[in-house]
């Protein structure tokens, strides 16, 4: 069996507004991934920036960090079996409404910035999103 991987799992504030971060949080849980790290914060607009630079030549950029600036959100590091790909499955679909049923965002994502959750696309996203949410010393 391979080495655990791990991966970054940010709850947005529409779901933490909503009560949802437990029923989320256990959704990975049963999966058998284990939580490693979790903190809850209101993001800066300098560190959603940071957080979201993949996306800043796009037009959509500021209405991301609008939203993710917009109360607080719970990122997590969850580790596990091909957390990267097995985690992006079970979110589902950027856009909820196209996302399937017993997806996170099918089951409880509203649109599209609102879609309950972010996770990591890649490892070396991981990386990066990792550094912007928890700091640079974070280990």
């Amino acid at each position: 069996m391979s080495a655990p991987e791990e991966t970054l799992i940010v709850v947005k504030p529409d779901a933490v507004r909503r009560g949802l971060v437990g029923e989320i949080l256990k959704r990975f849980e049963a999966k058998g991934f284990a939580v490693r790290k979790l903190h809850m914060l209101t993001m800066s607009k300098n560190q959603a920036e940071d957080f979201y630079s993949v996306h800043r030549d796009k037009p959509f950029f500021r209405e991301l960090v609008s939203f993710i600036t917009s109360g607080p959100v719970v990122g997590a590091v969850l580790s596990g079996r091909d957390a990267v790909a097995t985690v992006r499955r079970m979110v589902g679909a950027t856009k909820s409404w196209e996302a399937e049923a017993g997806t996170i965002r099918g089951d409880l994502g509203l649109g599209l910035t609102d879609n309950a959750i972010h996770a990591s696309d890649s490892a070396e996203s991981f990386r990066k999103e990792h550094e912007a949410f928890f700091g640079k010393s974070a280990g």
